[in-house]
């Protein structure tokens, strides 16, 4: 896993764009998993592609992964839900494995859950592998993930029912234990990613790998 552990108001680092490249990365680093944070908005992406009659977008390269598993986030709110249905849907239309899909749903605040959020979750469990709520945590608003030993008790047993969620829907998808990962083909130079480090190599200023 790649964390970026700058101030906030920095910007983001320069990196590919291309899921092949973080699965060359995995397979030249020897890891045995990689969590990847994407920021790309996945029902638009899936659109794009489609008229602009590319043969796939970035959402469908990432799960053409092997044994990767997406998870959908989206803020548990009325707008939040809205939109993850619509992205649901268009990834439905598209063919995109929703089966072993997981669905975080991130609280906003304290209180209850509206009940269209309520509602929108349980009309999502049959379509996606999971749906796991994670509460708000004051601590990752105000100073994101740079006090990890000062996290809530909940967002620390939700962090690990959400890794659950992940490697259950891998194992249902693909057996337990999982086969080996296939090594891929080299990529292009031009592909290679850019601010990232093997294990062995010290990483670039401003990235921390575990």
């Amino acid at each position: 896993m790649l964390t970026d552990h700058r101030d906030w108001h920095h910007g983001q680092l320069r990196l590919p764009s291309d899921p092949g490249a973080w699965y060359q990365l995995a397979a030249g680093g020897g890891w045995q998993a990689v969590v990847a944070d994407t920021t790309h908005p996945i029902a638009h992406d899936i659109v794009s592609a489609r008229t602009e009659g590319r043969h796939a977008g970035r959402t469908a390269a990432w799960c053409a992964l092997p044994f990767a598993v997406p998870v959908l986030c989206a803020l548990a709110t009325g707008p939040g839900v809205a939109a993850l249905q619509t992205a649901v849907k268009a990834a439905s239309a598209e063919g995109l494995p929703l089966h072993r899909s997981v669905v975080a749903l991130i609280s906003p605040g304290e209180g209850r859950l509206p009940p269209s959020v309520k509602a929108a979750a349980t009309m999502l469990q049959s379509q996606v592998s999971a749906v796991i709520t994670v509460p708000f945590d004051p601590l990752i608003r105000t100073h994101g993930l740079a006090e990890p030993m000062k996290l809530g008790r909940r967002t620390g047993e939700t962090a690990a029912a959400l890794m659950q969620a992940v490697l259950d829907s891998a194992h249902r998808t693909w057996g337990d234990p999982l086969p080996p990962a296939p090594h891929p083909a080299a990529l292009p130079a031009a592909g290679l990613p850019l601010d990232t480090a093997r294990p062995d190599q010290p990483a670039p200023e401003g990235v921390h790998t575990t």
